[in-house]
Order: C-alpha cells, then structure tokens, then sequence
C-alpha cells in the first residue's frame, strides 16, 4: 500500500496529463478537419443511397477500429434503423491466412477489393503513419476499380495523404492520441450517415 501511495501523485499528475493531450489532439484535428469529416460522410451516405458499400480496412488497432465501424453500421449506433452494408477487410481468417501464405501479406486487403469493390463503393483505409503497405495496395486497387477513396492517418499522413480522394489527418505524432481521435472520428462518421439518411436523433 505505501509503494502505491508513493506513486499516486506521480499516476494522477500523468493520468490528468494524458486526458488533456488526447483532447488536444482531438480539437485540433476538429478543427481543421470538420469540413472533410462532413464531406466524408456525405460521400458514404451517398453510397448507401445508391446501393454501395463501404469496406474498411486496416492493421492491428486499426483492425479494430475497422471492424467497430462496421459493426455500427451493419448493426446500429443511435437510432434504429435499417443496416447500412459495410464490410471490414479485417475478419475473415481464411481468406487472410491464405492470401497471406500464398501471396503477401501486402497483398490482404488489395485482392479483397478487388474481389468486393464497384464503382461507386467507399475504401476506407485506416493507418496511423499512413504508410501501411497493405493499405497502399488496397487504395490503388481501389482506384482502379473506381472507388472513392479516404483514409484515416496521423503525423504527416504519409504516402496515403497524396493517394486519396479525402485525407482524415490528426495532425499529432503520438500514435495512441491518433488512434483515439480516429474512434472519435468513425463514430462522429456513424452519426452523420445516421442523420443525413435517416434524420436527426433524438434520445
């Protein structure tokens, strides 16, 4: 108990610090960003009015992530309402196992684009350096079969900044404060969607 009252102060200041540092993080990507997060989900909106799609893709965290964001759509976020189809690229083992044992593991998402992917479709594409190599593939792919393409990045925005239709950019180099603006971000994502096709919610 004494090592632990020792160190209290110490885990409170760093505890108090870390809150105010995910929140900047999160106000100064708000701030710069708020017309292309608008603008992103008109665009996914867009999509599921005309009978597309959204798939989402990303390594480790962002793996997650992809997976979450899929998971409100399909299912719900605030309202109820009908499922909206959007696939993460990030599930299936079999096909990941075998595409990485007979291919590349670079080559996981770029095939699943290519098999699932239309014109029309959104490929969202999640990388905190913005520099994941799998993720490049599958947004080449993906504007070869005519997607639009956005992606969710931190720090500089990496090689996928400048391969994009729309670049989600949290301007912060530490990667668990990008990552946490990005959860922020895909469910400010869900909402908009929500309400542009579905209109205001109301609790």
């Amino acid at each position: 108990m004494d090592a632990m009252t020792n160190h209290a102060p110490a885990a409170l200041a760093l505890i108090q610090q870390n809150l105010r540092d995910s929140i900047a993080a999160q106000e100064a990507f708000g701030a710069a960003s708020a017309s292309h997060i608008f603008e992103c989900a008109c665009w996914i909106a867009a999509a599921f009015k005309n009978g597309g799609k959204i798939l989402i893709f990303g390594n480790g965290g962002s793996a997650a992530d992809a997976q979450h964001m899929a998971a409100e759509f399909v299912n719900r976020f605030l309202m109820d309402r009908p499922p909206l189809p959007a696939i993460a690229l990030t599930t299936d083992s079999s096909i990941l196992t075998s595409i990485g044992n007979d291919f590349s593991f670079d080559d996981l998402f770029a095939k699943q684009v290519k098999a699932l992917g239309r014109p029309g479709d959104i490929a969202l594409g999640i990388s905190t350096s913005g520099n994941s190599p799998n993720v490049l593939a599958a947004i080449s792919v993906a504007r070869e079969v005519g997607m639009k393409t956005v992606a969710l990045t931190g720090g500089t925005g990496g090689k996928l900044m400048g391969m994009v239709d729309l670049c989600l950019n949290v301007p912060d180099r530490r990667t668990p404060h990008i990552q946490e603006t990005h959860l922020w971000v895909e469910h400010l994502l869900c909402q908009l969607v929500d309400e542009i096709l579905f209109g205001a919610y109301q609790e």
